[in-house]
C-alpha cells in the first residue's frame, strides 16, 4: 500500500475536457487505486453523479466514466478506480504520479442522484467493487440524511483486503467533526466478502434473499413503500438485483420519472 499527497496548481481547461493536476494518489492493493486532483472552481455537479475521467493519448483524449467520490462542496476531486493491466486507460491511469495532469469532463451525469427516486424512510446504497464510488460522495452529503431516516451502504466485494474506505465508513465519517453528529446515528455500514471467511460472508443477492442482510442490520426486508435503493456495480450483480427488486414491487426511476431504486449502467472496466 502506498499513499503520496501533495498541493498541486490546478491545471488549464482544453475543449470537452478540464486538464487537472493529481494531488493525491493511494494504492489500496494490487487492484485498487484511489486518486485525488486540482478542481476547476467553474465544474459543478451532485452527489452520485460521474464525470469522463483519463488521459491524452497520442494527442487524442483516452477517458472512461468515473464517478466522483468526493462530495459536491471539496475543493478537489477523488475517484476510486481498478487496475486492468491490459486496459487501455486503467493501465495507464493506476501509473500516475502527483503533479501529472489528467483529464476530467465538463459534463457531470448519472442516475444515481436523490431527485430520482421518490421519498422514503429508509436509502439503500448497494455497491459492488469499486461500485462504491458514488455512495461515498452520497453519504457525505447533508441532504442525504435530511431525506432519510437510515442510510445502508452495502458493499460487496471479493477479498477482505478489497474493502476500501472501510475504516472511512466505520469510524472517519460517523466521527468526522462538521458532519458525524447527523451521520453516526443515520448510517448503517454492511461490508460482505465473497471469497475470504468474513462476519458477512456471500453475494448481496444472497444476503438480501435469505434475509440476512436485514437480520444483521435490525430493519425490516425491503418493502417499495418504505425503502429506496441505489446500485452501482457489475453488470450481472445489478442484473440480479434489479430482478430481486421489481419481484418486490419495485419500479426503476430516473429524474425525470422518480421511482423505488434506480441504477448506474455507465460504467465499462477498462
Amino acid at each position: 500500500m502506498t499513499d503520496t499527497t501533495v498541493t498541486a496548481a490546478p491545471a488549464k481547461a482544453s475543449g470537452a475536457f478540464y486538464v487537472e493536476r493529481v494531488t493525491h494518489v493511494h494504492h489500496w492493493t494490487d487492484e485498487l487505486f484511489t486518486l485525488r486532483t486540482t478542481r476547476d472552481p467553474a465544474l459543478r455537479f451532485a452527489s452520485g453523479q460521474f464525470v469522463m475521467l483519463g488521459l491524452m493519448n497520442d494527442a487524442k483524449p483516452l477517458v472512461r466514466a468515473y464517478s466522483v467520490v468526493s462530495p459536491y462542496y471539496a475543493d478537489e476531486l477523488e475517484f476510486f478506480s481498478i487496475k486492468v493491466q491490459d486496459g487501455p486507460l486503467t493501465s495507464r491511469l493506476q501509473h500516475v504520479r502527483v503533479g501529472d495532469e489528467v483529464l476530467v469532463g465538463k459534463k457531470p451525469t448519472g442516475t444515481l442522484v436523490l431527485d430520482g427516486l421518490r421519498p422514503g424512510k429508509n436509502l439503500y446504497l448497494m455497491g459492488t467493487g469499486t461500485g462504491l464510488a458514488p455512495f461515498l460522495s452520497l453519504v457525505r452529503d447533508p441532504d442525504t440524511y435530511e431525506r432519510y431516516e437510515k442510510v445502508v451502504v452495502t458493499h460487496t466485494v471479493r477479498r477482505t483486503v478489497d474493502l476500501a474506505y472501510r475504516h472511512f465508513l466505520e469510524e472517519g465519517l460517523p466521527g468526522d467533526a462538521e458532519l458525524g453528529e447527523m451521520v453516526a446515528p443515520k448510517l448503517i455500514y454492511y461490508p460482505s466478502v465473497t471469497r475470504d471467511p468474513f462476519v458477512h460472508q456471500g453475494r448481496i443477492t444472497d444476503l438480501i434473499a435469505s434475509g440476512q442482510l436485514f437480520a444483521d442490520i435490525g430493519l425490516p426486508e425491503f418493502d417499495a413503500a418504505r425503502d429506496r435503493v441505489m446500485l452501482c456495480g457489475g453488470p450481472s450483480v445489478l442484473a440480479d438485483l434489479k430482478a430481486l427488486l421489481i419481484e418486490r414491487g419495485y419500479e426503476e426511476g430516473s429524474i425525470a420519472s422518480p421511482g423505488d431504486f434506480v441504477l448506474e449502467r455507465a460504467f465499462v472496466e477498462t
